[in-house]
């Protein structure tokens, strides 16, 4: 069963990927959070440094709802030398729902349809699909799929939740098991697989499922796949982690409290995955300056090691 990385947008940014990737191994794609072609057919400059080969590896996806705009933006992708993008049907932000897009264009199985069609009859590149089950109601999937079975998609990728669900309860294996039945496509399952032990269980109960996807899991674990494959976990891979991370986002970003922004954001699930203790945890979330943030970390990792 191969792994992907789920394209978390404000979290697995360039940085993150590139040290993950040059950290971990076992990651079979990266997916690039969503970028989305303006009116006048352009990426913004901060598209564009995200898809700079430097930062772009794997698979862009693109927020759209506009074919016309969809197909120019995949031509000038598949410019750039990506064979595949990635269709957001999935994102439950209210700003992007509200205009038809993401997740919000599920609730117009007329508009999506001819969207479909023009995407499907002209794009230069392959298209993958990543949906969640419908707008309001898990009710929606069948009208939903039967539609999706209709293209030609590389895959689809069911977040197994509506997004009127947001990410709260749990995701409704019942309508995977459905998908596995009735798609066309291949399918790919993404939805709270945070642990090794969730991915063996949920492959032992899925046998058939050839690809996952996993986002937070990532986060609460980085070395997820080589858990998955057996592997531990050990002190210095995530000490090599972290320092890698956080001398990243000094060289990129050098402001001294967003820095410290997104490393908490990092230390927000990283911590519960190595199972500290909420001292330790609140020291690094109370830090303000970098020496405070850097004694705090010193501390937690020499928590994990004393357990390890």
């Amino acid at each position: 069963m191969t792994v992907y990385l789920a394209p978390l947008e404000g979290v697995t940014d360039a940085v993150f990927r590139r040290v993950h990737r040059d950290c971990f191994s076992g990651v079979a794609k990266y997916f690039i959070p969503f970028v989305s072609p303006t009116q006048n057919l352009a990426f913004t400059a901060r598209d564009l440094s995200i898809l700079a080969p430097e930062n772009g590896f794997g698979v862009p996806q693109l927020l759209c709802k506009d074919a016309a705009l969809f197909l120019w933006a995949a031509q000038a992708l598949g410019d750039m030398g990506f064979g595949e993008v990635n269709l957001n049907l999935g994102c439950p932000s209210g700003t992007v729902v509200r205009k038809h897009r993401g997740a919000g264009l599920l609730a117009y199985p007329e508009e999506l349809e001819r969207f479909l069609d023009g995407v499907f009859e002209k794009s230069p590149v392959a298209v993958s699909l990543k949906t969640r089950l419908g707008m309001e109601s898990p009710e929606e999937w069948p009208a939903l799929l039967e539609l999706f079975n209709r293209y030609p998609a590389r895959r689809l990728i069911l977040h197994p939740r509506s997004r009127a669900e947001q990410y709260g309860g749990s995701p409704h294996r019942e309508w995977y098991d459905y998908t596995l039945r009735e798609s066309k496509l291949p399918v790919c399952y993404n939805g709270d697989l945070f642990t090794a032990e969730a991915l063996r269980e949920f492959e032992r109960r899925y046998p058939g499922t050839e690809s996952v996807m996993c986002g937070r899991g990532f986060l609460y674990h980085p070395g997820l796949v080589n858990l998955y494959n057996g592997k531990t976990e050990s002190v210095e891979a995530l000490r090599r982690f972290h320092q890698m991370l956080y001398d990243g986002y000094r060289a990129q970003i050098g402001t001294e409290a967003f820095v410290l922004c997104k490393m908490k954001e990092v230390w927000a699930c990283l911590g519960k995955g190595m199972g500290l203790g909420p001292k330790i945890l609140k020291a690094i979330h109370k830090s303000m300056r970098y020496p405070a943030f850097e004694t705090a970390v010193d501390n937690a990792f020499a928590e994990f090691a004393a357990r390890a």
